[in-house]
C-alpha cells in the first residue's frame, strides 16, 4: 500500500511539474555580445579613440568580411569615478557556437595587419599606457516574443 501511494504521490507531483517544462520561453534567443569595458587613462582618451578609428575599426570590418561577426560598436559614457569604466567595446557575434574557435580564425588577420605576433603584443604592450580594461561581459540578447 505505501509503495502505491509513493508511485501516487510521485505521479501528482509529475503532472504539476510537466506543463512547466512543455511551456515556450517568452523569447527568442538573440546574437551574442562580448563586451569590454575600458577606462582610458588621463590624457589618453583622444590617442586611445584613434586607435580604435583606425586599427580596431579596420580589424572588426576584416572579421565582419570574414563572416566572423556581426557587428561592433564603441560606447562612450562619463566614467562615475576613478575605478569606472567610460568606453565600452562591442563585438556581436551570430551564437555562442561562433565563439568556437575564434582565437585562432582571428590571428592570422592580426598578424597580417601588425606584421607578426610580436608587433601586435607590442602594440598591445604600449596600447595599456594609455588605457586599462576594467573587465568584460559575455552577454545574449533575448528577443521578446
Amino acid at each position: 500500500m505505501k509503495h502505491v501511494l509513493s508511485v501516487g504521490l510521485v505521479l501528482a507531483l509529475a503532472s504539476l511539474i510537466a506543463p512547466s517544462f512543455a511551456e515556450e520561453p517568452p523569447y527568442t534567443e538573440g546574437n551574442v555580445m562580448d563586451m569590454t569595458f575600458i577606462r582610458t587613462k588621463p590624457g589618453g582618451e583622444d590617442d586611445y579613440i584613434k586607435f580604435l578609428a583606425t586599427t580596431w575599426k579596420s580589424l572588426m570590418e576584416q572579421e565582419k568580411k570574414e563572416g566572423l561577426i556581426v557587428s561592433y560598436r564603441v560606447i562612450s559614457a562619463p566614467s562615475f569615478g576613478k575605478d569606472d569604466w567610460n568606453l565600452i567595446l562591442v563585438v556581436e557575434f551570430k551564437n555562442m557556437a561562433a565563439l568556437d574557435g575564434v582565437e585562432e580564425k582571428v590571428r592570422p588577420l592580426i598578424e597580417k595587419m601588425a606584421g607578426s605576433s610580436a608587433k601586435a603584443n607590442e602594440a598591445a604592450t604600449k596600447r595599456g599606457e594609455i588605457r586599462e580594461i576594467i573587465g568584460g561581459k559575455l552577454c545574449r540578447e533575448l528577443i521578446l516574443k
